[in-house]
């Protein structure tokens, strides 16, 4: 039996569980059989049932014993029937399935492992064993694949076998002898199996196993079926065979049939095709035929160069006919307009009614209700001309007899056409606005256009408009709410009026009332556009109905319960209505009402735009905004500050001085600032609500208010959290401004608030308690047993970051909006650089005092040096290892007061006010040390205190920026080589306290070492070092002397 092989994929490490059996007899077709090819699906499934066929063949013949097969070999010679060489030839070909059960000690079809694969574990089965080899697969999917490639060779097998047989039928054989032996052939016509029809194969739910199943079913015996499974005997192929063989002719008879029934429907196909050829050709000949009667007639028309005849009879021709008609008929439409006219005016003038006219009203539809406006019109105008006198007798008198002919007869009088005519055209008017009501009632939008249209002559339309608008169900509803009460609790309000909280909105009637707007001007835009011709003008009129009546109305009773909370709840209640009504506007553009979808019209823009400024231009008109802005910041700014100016009056006055005259300009604003607050707080003009949150910015109960304010030193100290809440209310009020009054009057609204902000955080804030603390540094200058506090500093820290916060708040925030106006810009950069340079030199003077006070301090100290610590006795040259009392003295004075200074200051301020500190401090030690002998011993004491001093100094943080002073200002008059020394270094430098010791080393080296020290040195710093040399005790000795003289 030839084994056919397949090339097995490299091994998987892993093991999975032996795949399912599946029988392939045949495979599924692929989905269903087509409608419209069902003769290639049914080939299609005899070839597969062919193959199948041979499964059964090969099957039948592998259960027969060894002497059946050895008969079956024999009776297969070449002259034997095709049926039995084709299955003999699969039975040899085909390889067999492996069985069910596993052969002992084998395995079932498994990822082996490499190792096994390597040393051919299943490469053979064990003795005696008949299996067929096969491989190990990687995976499942890959044995599959080789099935399905197996299949597939049996099927073109299959194939190339029924393209034989078919070729053999030709030549004399039969359909059915090519698939069975001859002597079967008989009894398988004989047989009636299953019957079936095209209809089986059309079911969309037909599937090739079950009707495989089916025919097996049916061919397999009911007793063998349901019979006992240990009383079966052995397989018989006959019935199977005699079943098989008749569907296989049935199929062939149905083949034959589709063949058939698809011949007729080709050639009916073609036949149709035939027909719609010719068809469309006829038609296309008919097109160019039009298409060139066409050509030629608009070229007639349009008198074009290739006509025969000249151009005056072309279209030229024709269009001067057209316009001659159009001209005639319009002369006739007048005629008939007069006659009617005169026939009306007789009427009313000779009988005194109106009939004619009646008769167009009531029959003439909507076109004929317009016309009546119109001849009435006319009518009244005729009136006017004709019979301009009531009730006047137009007959004379002739011979004292009355009459035309002067016969006796009453006198013809004249009707009074002219109320006649009125009388008809109030009437008309009545009439049609009852019909337009009626009409949208029942929103019966042609009706009401009808009724708009002739309404368009009785005063432009404006009573039918009045009718639309008056009635409309939105002013009905909306009347009623008027003196409704606003909504929103407390809570809210109160936080309106808080400067501190985010503002919550507009208030909620407002803005259901707004949001309502918005609904009911979108829909109604439709219906004005359906129902008037005139759509603009009502949608106008609409809309003024709305702004003014509605949204002013509630806009008017928020504003003014905002007002009797506080300034500010009336300023935040301004801003977010402006807002929330602009939006409205801007949504009702985008929308296009009676446009939309595109944006609406010019004309309507430019009003939504008009009713909106009126509705706030009473309360942004002139300057009544900006000073409502300056009047709330002046309420927060002295409420916030209150305690401040109460602390800073109670504060003890120093003696008339100089600084005193200073700071009294800065006593008198806080002073007059205070007492306009209290009279604020006791106004009439203020609501309690606004009197409760001015006391609740202040800290003070309303229980104290009459009373006297008790504060504390806190309360005179500064704040920075209180200056960003100043310079937050500000950006605030500045951004308010720019969307409710932005323009041209901003440079000036801003300059306006940049002095408010001026006048209260420079000057009666960070003025005043800058005042306080020269004060202080100026007091401590008369201390004399104690060292001096410099407490001061800890408030200067907190003005320089305010000074920070409010030069980088103009420059970021108020002088960008001054731009547009260059005059007011300059005018701006002035106050704000004078009001700045002079805080600024407020903060040097108070750090120069500083250091002037903590010098003097440093001196008096230093005056308590005694001479004989540089020239110590003999008894004292134990303690020659420690600083000098004076020493230690100076140095702890000055580590507090850089410690101090380092907690309050920070750069560059910190360093520039240790460096000139440091400056003065070596200054004040040269000139200490030259006063003193001092002698060999004495020199080892000079050289332990000036290390104590440079050591002390070299731990200060004294690199700074160039400028001479803490903030931009000027220093103090000093002398000029602290000065030079400031400004070149930048700064004191780290090792500029080391010529103290190189001063020191001067009174302890011998005069050979002396000599070269001195040697090299300029003039002005030798003469200094001479002078530190004459002070050493051993100065008069010859070496010593003669140092002296070589320099």
């Amino acid at each position: 039996m030839a084994v056919q092989t397949f090339a097995a994929p490299a091994p998987s490490f892993s093991r999975m569980p032996p795949p399912r059996s599946k029988k392939r007899p045949v495979q599924r077709l692929r989905q269903k059989l087509r409608d419209l090819h069902p003769r290639h699906e049914l080939v299609r499934f005899v070839h597969k049932l062919k193959g199948l066929l041979h499964a059964v063949f090969v099957h039948a013949h592998a259960t027969h014993d060894s002497s059946t097969d050895q008969k079956s070999a024999s009776a297969t010679p070449a002259d034997a029937e095709p049926d039995a060489r084709l299955a003999l030839h699969h039975h040899r070909d085909s390889p067999l399935p492996p069985p069910r059960q596993t052969p002992p000690g084998y395995q079932s079809i498994r990822c082996v492992t490499p190792s096994e694969h390597e040393e051919g574990l299943h490469d053979d089965p064990p003795p005696g064993v008949p299996y067929q080899q096969y491989f190990p697969f990687r995976s499942y999917e890959d044995l599959r694949a080789a099935e399905e490639h197996r299949y597939h060779l049996r099927e073109q097998q299959a194939i190339e076998e029924l393209r034989e047989a078919r070729r053999r039928a030709s030549s004399g054989l039969s359909y059915q002898r090519l698939s069975v032996t001859s002597n079967r052939t008989s009894r398988a016509t004989s047989y009636r199996g299953p019957e079936f029809s095209l209809e089986t194969f059309k079911n969309q739910d037909f599937i090739v196993k079950d009707f495989i199943e089916t025919l097996s079913d049916a061919a397999v015996p009911a007793s063998r079926r349901s019979g006992n499974p240990a009383r079966q005997v052995a397989f018989d192929p006959k019935p199977l065979i005699r079943t098989f063989e008749h569907a296989l002719a049935r199929l062939g008879t149905l083949s034959e049939d589709l063949e058939l029934q698809e011949n007729e429907l080709s050639g009916s196909v073609r036949r149709a095709e035939a027909q719609h050829g010719q068809k469309t050709e006829s038609l296309g000949r008919k097109l160019e035929d039009a298409i060139e009667q066409f050509n030629r007639l608009d070229n007639s028309l349009n008198g074009g160069v290739s006509d025969d005849v000249d151009s005056e009879s072309g279209g030229n021709v024709a269009v001067r006919i057209g316009e001659r008609l159009e001209e005639l008929d319009r002369q006739r439409q007048r005629a008939q307009d007069a006659k009617f006219l005169i026939q009306c005016w007789m009427e009313v003038s000779e009988r005194g009614d109106l009939s004619s006219l009646e008769d167009v009203r009531r029959l003439g539809g909507g076109d004929g209700k317009v016309r009546c406006a119109h001849i009435a019109r006319q009518l009244l105008r005729l009136s006017h001309r004709l019979d301009p006198e009531y009730g006047q007798v137009n007959v004379p008198r002739t011979n004292g007899v009355d009459g035309a002919n002067g016969q006796n007869g009453a006198p013809a009088k004249k009707h009074n056409t002219r109320e006649i005519i009125e009388k008809f055209l109030e009437m008309l008017e009545k009439d049609l606005l009852k019909q337009f009501d009626d009409f949208y009632r029942r929103q019966n939008f042609d009706g009401m256009r009808e009724c708009a249209a002739a309404l368009r002559d009785f005063n432009d339309g404006a009573s039918v408009m009045g009718l639309f608008v008056n009635q409309h169900q939105f002013f009905i509803d909306r009347s009623q709410l008027v003196t409704e009460e606003l909504a929103g609790d407390g809570e809210t309000w109160d936080r309106l009026a808080d400067p501190d909280a985010e503002p919550p909105g507009v208030e909620p009637s407002l803005q259901s009332l707004v949001d309502e707007v918005r609904l009911v001007v979108q829909e109604e835009s439709f219906i004005i556009k359906k129902a008037f011709p005139y759509a603009d003008e009502v949608l106008i009129r609409f809309l003024q109905r709305v702004f003014q009546q509605s949204i002013q109305a509630r806009l008017e009773m928020v504003l003014d319960k905002a007002n009797s909370i506080s300034s500010l709840a009336f300023l935040r209640s301004l801003q977010a209505a402006r807002s929330y009504i602009g939006s409205l506007v801007d949504d009702l553009k985008s929308h296009g009402l009676t446009e939309h979808p595109e944006p609406v019209t010019s004309q309507v823009a430019a009003m939504l735009d008009q009713q909106l400024e009126d509705l706030f231009i009473p309360y942004l008109l002139g300057s009544s905004y900006i000073e409502r802005e300056k009047k709330n910041l002046e309420e927060l700014y002295s409420s916030l500050l209150f305690k401040f100016t109460v602390y800073q009056s109670k504060r003890r006055k120093i003696a008339t001085s100089y600084l005193g005259s200073l700071s009294q300009r800065g006593r008198e604003l806080f002073a007059s600032a205070k007492d306009a607050y209290m009279e604020r707080l006791g106004s009439s003009d203020i609501s309690t609500s606004q009197r409760s949150m001015m006391l609740q910015l202040a800290g003070i109960k309303e229980a104290d208010s009459d009373k006297e304010i008790e504060v504390s030193e806190e309360d005179g100290q500064l704040s920075l959290p209180n200056a960003k809440r100043m310079l937050k209310w500000l950006a605030e009020g500045v951004g308010r401004g720019l969307e409710l009054s932005g323009g041209n009057e901003t440079p000036k609204d801003v300059q306006a608030m940049l002095g408010l902000l001026l006048s209260h955080v420079g000057e009666i804030y960070l003025e005043t308690a800058l005042d306080a603390a020269a004060e202080l540094a100026a007091s401590q200058e008369n201390v004399k047993n104690n060292p001096p506090d410099i407490s001061y500093l800890y408030s200067l820290r907190t003005a320089i970051g305010i000074l920070h916060l409010l030069q980088m708040s103009i420059n970021t925030v108020l002088l960008p909006l001054a731009a547009p106006s260059l005059i007011t810009r300059r005018e701006i950069e002035k106050t704000t650089n004078t009001t700045i340079t002079n805080l600024e030199n407020k903060i040097s003077n108070i750090l120069q005092k500083t250091i002037d006070v903590c010098l003097s301090w440093a001196a008096k100290l230093l005056q308590g040096q005694k001479k004989q610590d540089f020239r110590p006795r003999d008894e004292d040259l134990v303690s020659l290892g420690a600083e000098t009392p004076t020493c230690l003295a100076v140095t702890r004075f000055l580590d507090k007061v850089a410690n101090q200074a380092t907690a309050t200051l920070s750069q560059p301020a910190l360093g520039l006010f240790l460096s000139e500190l440091a400056l003065g401090l070596r200054s004040q030690l040269l000139d200490h040390f030259r006063r003193f002998t001092v002698s060999l011993t004495g020199g080892l004491v000079v050289s332990k205190d000036a290390t104590k001093y440079a050591e002390l100094v070299r731990g200060w943080p004294t690199s700074g920026s160039s400028s001479s002073d803490a903030s931009g200002g000027k220093r103090g008059s000093t002398d000029n080589n602290k000065q030079t020394a400031s400004s070149n270094s930048g700064g004191f430098e780290k090792n500029g306290m080391d010529i103290l010791v190189d001063v020191a080393n001067l009174f302890v080296i011998g005069p050979e070492a002396l000599r070269e020290r001195l040697r090299g040195v300029n003039g002005g710093e030798r003469e200094a070092l001479k002078s530190f040399v004459r002070n050493r005790e051993d100065a008069g000795s010859i070496g010593v002397q003669t140092v002296l003289a070589g320099l």
